[in-house]
């Protein structure tokens, strides 16, 4: 038997009254995604848990067997993995986004945490000149893909708190900026920042051209190297993580799976899915698992987008999911794991820890037979996990879990 996880980030979303309160998963077209549901096991699964923060690095984690308990230690390390960073036992490495905030009053506004989805070469741009300018013995900044960075303090014991930037969209910061024992040398980073990237020559190009401006730096994500058996240590499978972010390319690093780079896979609307499936097959002629990640739809909510919310929710059905259950008797025996990681409401623009539903095709009992992949299995399926690692543990082994 092979294994493939077919995850949509953050396509999960509350009822939406321009919908007649549908939510977009129930609104989009997504025959695919409900052949797999109708034809297979369902259920709910907490991926976030209690007193964790609800973010794509804490579930993902939780989806691909590990418990955020033990081996969780922030996003930035996964990330500064997939981009070739290493981290030594007193390195805290940073996300580092580029934004564009927004003068208003005495505060700054948030108005784009990817300030305007920057090019990745742009980006590459500003993070080197910041680099140049603020760079130290002890601080370095790496540039990584569109606005996703990575910042690196030779410093342990840490004391801070950070907000993500995509949680606080359309919102002052001076009520979010940093807190702890190092939050001056944070601030001072980021206000020293939006100097050097006012006058920067890219940004001016951006400007002239209408674009929305790189104008600062946002720090947030911080940690610390973490330590994780392979998933052929848990699992006995060989496998491959294919994903546009550093962060589901850093965990499959670290879990020992080989991080796939997909030509034209730019973690936005205008990804090559296509692209995607095809490495995924081919992945999988050669090893057991393959874990296929798409981020457009998690994108489209932190903008507030529902039409882009919709269209990625259908791309990801047709182009994805569709071709994948086409292709499926090129490699054998292949069971689906179809879920999303966590809620990303339309209404809040950020993640919320709320149970998400999944779905699991070809199934060794009975199907469940519900009608729609949606957040209505979270009610009519047959499962109902509180603790998200020990749904890998049923994908693979197929443990009893009803």
């Amino acid at each position: 038997m092979k294994y493939i996880v077919l995850l949509g980030d953050g396509m999960s979303d509350y009822p939406i009254p321009e919908l007649n309160n549908r939510t977009p998963l129930t609104e989009a077209k997504t025959p695919h995604m409900d052949l797999v549901a109708c034809k297979g096991i369902t259920g709910s699964v907490r991926t976030i848990p209690h007193d964790f923060p609800p973010g794509s690095d804490v579930a993902n984690l939780s989806i691909l067997g590990y418990d955020p308990a033990r081996y969780y230690t922030g996003r930035a390390p996964l990330e500064a993995a997939s981009m070739g960073v290493e981290l030594n036992s007193v390195d805290t490495a940073f996300r580092c986004n580029l934004v564009t905030l927004r003068p208003v009053g005495n505060d700054m506004i948030m108005e784009d945490f990817s300030a305007g989805h920057i090019s990745t070469e742009e980006a590459s741009q500003l993070i080197t000149g910041i680099d140049k300018r603020l760079g130290s013995e002890d601080i370095r900044f790496y540039p990584g893909i569109s606005y996703r960075h990575l910042m690196v303090w030779k410093k342990d014991s840490i004391d801070l708190k950070l907000i993500p930037p995509h949680d606080i969209s359309g919102r002052g910061i001076r009520e979010h900026l940093p807190s702890g024992r190092e939050r001056e040398e944070i601030i001072r980073l980021m206000n020293d920042s939006q100097m050097i990237l006012s006058n920067h020559k890219v940004n001016k190009r951006r400007a002239e051209e209408g674009l929305r401006q790189a104008n600062s730096i946002w720090l947030w994500g911080h940690g610390s190297r973490p330590h994780l058996p392979t998933f052929k240590e848990k699992y006995g499978l060989s496998g491959s993580v294919i994903s546009a972010v550093d962060l589901l390319k850093g965990m499959g690093i670290y879990a020992g799976l080989e991080s796939i780079n997909v030509p034209g896979a730019t973690g936005y609307l205008d990804t090559d899915y296509r692209g995607k499936v095809r490495y995924a097959l081919s992945e999988l002629r050669k090893k057991d698992f393959v874990y296929l990640h798409v981020e457009a739809p998690d994108e489209a909510s932190h903008n507030g987008n529902l039409d882009d919310k919709i269209r990625a929710i259908e791309d990801f059905d047709s182009l994805v999911v569709g071709e994948i259950i086409k292709g499926m008797q090129e490699v054998g025996d292949l069971r689906i794991l179809l879920m999303t990681d966590h809620f990303t409401p339309l209404s809040i623009r950020t993640h919320t820890a709320d149970p998400v539903p999944f779905a699991i095709y070809p199934c060794s009992g009975d199907p469940d037979g519900v009608e729609r992949f949606d957040e209505s299995i979270l009610k009519s399926g047959s499962i109902h996990l509180e603790k998200g690692y020990e749904l890998m543990d049923y994908f693979i082994k197929e443990k009893n879990l009803r």
